[in-house]
């Protein structure tokens, strides 16, 4: 069986985290599925999706690790070419990953005590982003 269902949440840009662990769950249970895989996809080419252990501390830390890797100043062509300044945006994006698959084993999601979902939006703007999730399995 496969069941899946986007959200949408709204997001600050510039490696603004959201923790979606919620969401996940709830259409996991929506689903009725309870062996397989639970895909989560960030539609859209500068967001990125990953776990992390969502305090605030840790989060801040994130994001400052993010801006050293890959400035928001960073000089690119894509923003030369388009003129949006937001090409830092997208190497983010490609180096995190659009998506991960969370196991799913007797109804629940095989995850860490502290272990979270989160969408990352690296973008140079406040933005609507929607993530697909897709629950396969028996």
């Amino acid at each position: 069986m496969i069941y899946g269902k986007r959200i949408t949440l709204s997001t600050k840009g510039f490696s603004d985290i959201k923790n979606i662990t919620g969401e996940v769950k709830s259409i996991v249970s929506h689903s009725g599925i309870k062996n397989g895989l639970v895909s989560v996809f960030a539609i859209g080419s500068t967001a990125s999706i990953s776990t992390i252990e969502y305090e605030p501390a840790l989060v801040e830390d994130m994001r400052q690790q993010l801006e050293e890797f890959i400035p928001a100043s960073k000089h690119t062509r894509h923003s030369q070419t388009w003129g949006d300044d937001n090409g830092f945006s997208h190497i983010r994006a490609t180096f995190m990953g659009p998506g991960i698959c969370v196991p799913l084993s007797e109804g629940g999601l095989v995850l860490g005590t502290w272990q979270q979902i989160i969408v990352i939006d690296h973008d140079n703007r406040p933005r609507s982003r929607e993530v697909f999730i897709q629950v396969m399995g028996e």
